[in-house]
């Protein structure tokens, strides 16, 4: 008989592969910083020869150049390759690539296709370097979430393991990318993970440290938006804090909304796939005549926002044009990243926001609307607060964006059912959970949940006997279980016998005046322990395909109890009745203010 393992639990289930993971880590973060590295070449290239005609890597800010009218036909042109490139190449290369990991994560069992990480920074740089009003980190996150899944398919490891290294790659790109690895530690949890491991945390830690130490040789150490110094606000301006947060959330549901809404309008036209960024690239064209800065990364804009470097006038331009050429495009199919474009909303609503309020600076109101509106958009208010601190290390920021950050996550939390990233998810027939937390199996002991009066046969009884009381039930005229625990004269358990036995009995010619404890396969018998987690419980019970299993009491053996299936839907029941069951435990008296 089975008695089981004894009861050694822990906090964390690590085990020895973690160090596995982490000695791979380092070769992720690695292979994320290039990828990241090369990226921004790729868009500065693109850049100068789609509008300059050179062949340069030389930063070009795109609202500088010199074509005119002509600039109109540069992103349809790009719009047009990324088209072809999807039809033919990979679908997987639309978009901005985060709801595409999601994807492999979830169902893919975290394996993508190598000319995926080719094809994916490829389509973005064009896209970018013509004019695309996106950001490159959607684009480096599935880069290097493909480049990491590539190097863990090398290798023997679990679904688990490979979601792990993805993950690690996709956090380096963003870390090299932006200079921000605390932050990409916490993108990794809130939003690619979906568990809180340090299975899954320690190696995208470590590759996001080895990232941000490559980034300094490839990119300087410097903070890619450096800010002067802001003034601390009164306390009055917390209030102000909640406010631009809740505003903010108001702007994510609407850019969500508009987007899907615009998605779906391509969708109805009678043209393939393939056109519909040729088309969006004309609305990009035209929106880079009335603001040219509203075309590209912005990286230049955002500084500016963040520097008082702009008027009310263009920043409600900048604004107007960028939410109309950003969800165009997006909703067309092109491909780009969605977080420079949310800074560049937020930032701009921010300031204006700003000129309205008696305290702060613009540039402050600029960062809060930034942070707050990527927390609001993503669902991902520690990763907007610590991303916001990261990238102007204005650390004394840190309350106002907490509030900020908290407030927008809370307005979209309950005016949308799903983010801008799970929503095209959903759209594939998937649902994504974005909260974590405790499972009820892994805190729930079988003592808890277990039927204390058992009803038993003894080992002493014939098998003629057995036959007739389970026949009982064939009749209809009392209710049996399919099995029993079989106990002997001391109360201590046999085994188990079910309608299954009597069956191999009658094949075998079993004698039926043999007893029970002489007939039953004690060494079959699946036993449980009073202070066992039901979640060990459950696994062997799925294991060995059993309903019911007998509980005993660690020490002397003693049945005391029987966990059957029915009875672990309790946990389930026990979790949401937590939730949902409401008293108030102390009541005041009548007439008490």
């Amino acid at each position: 008989m089975d008695h089981g393992d004894r009861d050694h639990l822990r906090d964390f289930s690590a085990d020895r592969r973690l160090v596995i993971l982490v000695a791979m880590a380092p070769v992720v973060g690695t292979a994320g910083a290039g990828a990241a590295w090369v990226l921004s070449r790729l868009i500065e290239l693109v850049t100068n020869l789609a509008y300059l005609g050179r062949l340069s890597t030389d930063h070009m800010v795109i609202g500088e150049h010199k074509l005119g009218a002509w600039s109109v036909l540069v992103p349809v042109a790009g719009c047009l390759i990324i088209g072809l490139m999807a039809r033919f190449g990979s679908e997987k290369i639309r978009g901005h690539g985060i709801p595409e990991a999601l994807e492999a994560i979830l169902i893919g069992r975290s394996r993508i296709q190598p000319k995926v990480a080719l094809l994916k920074p490829l389509s973005s740089a064009i896209s970018i370097g013509t004019g695309g009003p996106f950001g490159a980190e959607g684009p480096i996150i599935m880069t290097g979430g493909a480049l990491g899944s590539l190097f863990a398919q090398c290798f023997k490891l679990s679904s688990a393991e490979r979601k792990t290294m993805l993950v690690a790659g996709a956090a380096a790109g963003m870390t090299a990318t932006f200079g921000t690895p605390v932050a990409a530690m916490l993108l990794a949890v809130e939003l690619l993970l979906f568990e809180w491991k340090p299975r899954s945390f320690v190696p995208v830690a470590v590759a996001a440290v080895v990232a941000a130490g490559w980034r300094v040789w490839l990119l300087g150490a410097a903070p890619l938006f450096p800010m002067a110094a802001l003034v601390a606000l009164p306390s009055l301006g917390l209030a102000f804090c909640a406010l631009i947060g809740i505003a903010a959330g108001l702007a994510s549901g609407g850019l969500t909304a508009l987007v899907y809404a615009v998605e779906d309008f391509f969708s109805m036209l009678p043209l393939h796939w393939m056109w519909w960024p040729m088309l969006g690239g004309v609305v990009i064209g035209l929106g880079g005549l009335a603001e040219p800065h509203a075309l590209g990364v912005g990286y230049d804009v955002i500084a500016r926002l963040l520097n008082d470097g702009m008027v009310p006038r263009e920043e409600a331009r900048l604004l107007m044009v960028k939410v109309i050429v950003w969800t165009v495009a997006l909703g067309s199919g092109t491909s780009g990243g969605i977080l420079a474009p949310l800074l560049i909303i937020g930032g701009s609503m921010g300031a204006l926001f700003g000129g309205a309020v008696p305290v702060g600076t613009s540039a402050l109101w600029a960062l809060l609307g930034m942070a707050a509106i990527m927390s609001g958009t993503m669902r991902a208010p520690l990763t907007a607060m610590v991303f916001a601190l990261e990238l102007t290390h204005q650390f004394d920021a840190a309350l106002p964006l907490a509030v900020a950050c908290a407030m927008a996550h809370a307005t979209t939390v309950l005016l949308l059912k799903r983010s801008i990233l799970t929503e095209k998810v959903a759209r594939r027939g998937h649902h994504v959970v974005r909260e974590y937390i405790v499972d009820p199996f892994e805190t729930t002991r079988a003592g808890e949940i277990m039927t204390g009066s058992v009803e038993t046969l003894p080992a002493a009884m014939p098998l003629a006997e057995v036959f007739a009381f389970f026949a009982l039930a064939d009749d209809g005229r009392t209710h049996r279980h399919k099995s029993y625990p079989v106990v002997g004269g001391d109360g201590r358990l046999h085994g188990m016998v079910s309608r299954a036995d009597l069956l191999r009995w009658e094949t075998d010619g079993t004698p039926v005046d043999a007893t029970l404890g002489e007939s039953i396969r004690q060494d079959d018998t699946v036993v449980g322990y009073v202070d066992e987690l039901a979640a060990h419980l459950a696994d062997r019970m799925v294991a060995t395909d059993v309903s019911r299993v007998p509980i005993l009491r660690r020490g002397d053996g003693a049945l005391v109890g029987l966990v059957a299936r029915r009875d672990l839907l309790r946990v389930r029941t026990r979790q949401t009745g937590c939730e949902r069951e409401r008293e108030a435990l102390i009541r005041l008296p009548r007439g008490a203010t």
